[in-house]
């Protein structure tokens, strides 16, 4: 294999962040096997082109990022090396070209919105398949490119929310029923909660570059201050709904499976107030617990159904 398409190979896998994607594909798995377990309804097809769809959704997502994000990037790679936070730092350090991740982003949807056709047209998945997949996609697309820009106008945070809570199970279970499960509509609030967090949190290690570039998120409207109140609220609901989760319906044994990522946020709640957070190296720690209280969330549920 040529060596130069190797390395632009390897950047291009690099720039796409694999291991972020689990926080999209997992609550799109938890669907799936709500369906199963609910309808006892599951297509391997539709399933493997759904998953690709999600992909695809995510790696514009990402990709807008690095493109649009290049200032930001570039003062955070000066502050800090949190790997959660200030991209993958590809383009800022010249390994790979600009261009890449706006091709990507642009590209990728598309294929996701063929994905789309297919499953609704062919595979009959239901009249609402191509709308849910917009839902996803527009967001995801819109979240870092100008001019829309959902990052900087105060709501990009509660669209990733959706977008990575209740839309991924939903629509899952959608194409393998053509319906929407009613407890889904609360078994979503707190993966929602807690992916909403993951936004915020990683925010805080770039909030001097952002307040320098003009990136208006939400920790830059609220301030740190404010911030930490927010995150610390959100974190407490996130483990309210999900020990509370048995009233509406979600197998008892959701809690036993849940304790151990509610001592994970806890931990992180107290981290915070102790200020410990302002450390470079105990937020990227923070940083990585708090994502595996999202991916924990789901597996969660995913266990509890079992």
């Amino acid at each position: 294999m040529n060596k130069t398409f190797k390395q632009t190979m390897q950047g291009w896998v690099t720039l796409s962040r694999p291991p972020f994607h689990i926080v999209g594909i997992l609550p799109f798995f938890l669907g799936a096997f709500l369906a199963y377990r609910i309808m006892d309804a599951f297509n391997l097809e539709v399933f493997m082109l759904g998953i690709v769809g999600v992909i695809l959704i995510m790696l514009s997502t990402y990709h807008s990022g690095e493109y649009f994000d290049q200032k930001e990037n570039a003062i955070s790679a000066r502050l800090h090396q949190n790997q959660f936070a200030g991209g993958t730092r590809m383009i800022i350090e010249g390994k790979m070209p600009a261009r890449i991740a706006l091709w990507t982003s642009i590209i990728a949807p598309l294929i996701a919105l063929m994905i789309g056709i297919v499953l609704q047209f062919i595979y009959k998945t239901g009249p609402y398949t191509l709308i849910l997949g917009c839902l996803g996609a527009l967001p995801g697309f819109f979240y870092s490119t100008e001019p829309i820009r959902l990052v900087k106008r105060g709501v990009g945070e509660i669209f990733i929310g959706f977008c990575f809570g209740w839309l991924p199970v939903a629509s899952s279970y959608y194409i393998q029923t053509a319906t929407i499960a009613p407890v889904i509509n609360w078994l979503w609030i707190p993966i929602g909660f807690s992916i909403f967090n993951v936004i915020l949190l990683n925010e805080f290690p770039d909030y001097e570059a952002d307040v320098d570039t003009g990136k208006k998120n939400l920790l830059y409207r609220v301030g740190k201050q404010k911030g930490k109140v927010i995150y610390i609220i959100f974190n407490l609901m996130t483990c309210l709904t999900m020990l509370i989760s048995p009233c509406f319906g979600i197998p008892f044994k959701v809690i036993y499976f849940y304790l151990p990522f509610v001592a994970i946020a806890l931990f992180i709640v107290y981290q915070i107030l102790e200020n410990r957070h302002e450390g470079a190296r105990r937020l990227e720690i923070l940083c990585g617990l708090n994502i595996a209280v999202n991916v924990g969330t789901s597996l969660a549920f995913i266990l509890a159904y079992i």
